[in-house]
């Protein structure tokens, strides 16, 4: 069952992923999102970004724990699902909190430290999602492709610092995305660990072969 093509797994993430984005442009201008729209409009676009990018790092983690081989199918789509959150959050930012005044947006990325990481986050997560095609792939090389997207860690990483730092006393939520990344870390740090012990195994017996 795990290795059957599922065709539709790909199209029901995206038409699921994208419903909380069109339900929040559709509830927005009706004053649905309650008394603060875009502060509501903000702290959801932001969340969905970092479950979606926590997500997308989970899918290696879940094969070389339970072997499954579909979250790999999925991770481009998560991962571009998660930029597009990441963009809207800016987006409602820049235009409904700010107007669109240059001014005030830069000094508030240059002087706000948590709009600081935040935005260094978006900045790393562009150009993931622009070479996140295959023939990027094929361009880059996979080794060098699959250095670059690791970028993706560290955009993560920011992303819980940049919510740590918004909501500044209950911080509850955020440590929980800090521990499942923590968590993730753990797994591929292993799995390195393991791929280097099977190739200084192998080195160590064709060094002890005649």
């Amino acid at each position: 069952m795990a290795s059957r093509p599922l065709p539709w797994l790909n199209p029901a993430l995206v038409v699921g992923g994208l419903s909380p984005l069109v339900m929040m442009a559709v509830q927005g201008p009706r004053g649905d999102l309650g008394p603060n729209a875009v502060e509501a409009a903000l702290n959801q676009t932001g969340l969905f970004a970092l479950v979606l990018l926590v997500a997308s790092l989970a899918c290696t983690p879940l094969r070389l724990v339970f072997k499954w081989t579909w979250p790999a199918r999925i991770r481009r789509t998560l991962g571009l699902l998660a930029f597009t959150y990441a963009a809207s959050h800016f987006l409602v930012y820049a235009v409904l909190d700010q107007g669109l005044k240059l001014g005030g947006i830069l000094e508030d990325i240059g002087k706000r430290p948590f709009i600081t990481v935040g935005f260094t986050a978006l900045v790393l997560l562009v150009p993931l999602a622009v070479t996140s095609t295959n023939a990027w792939v094929r361009r880059l090389g996979f080794p060098r492709w699959q250095r670059l997207h690791r970028l993706a860690y560290v955009a993560a990483v920011l992303g819980v610092v940049h919510f740590v730092w918004r909501v500044k006393k209950d911080v509850t939520e955020p440590l929980i995305y800090a521990a499942v990344l923590g968590l993730l870390f753990a797994i591929r740090a292993a799995e390195a660990v393991r791929k280097r012990r099977a190739r200084d195994a192998v080195a160590a017996r064709s060094a002890a072969s005649p």
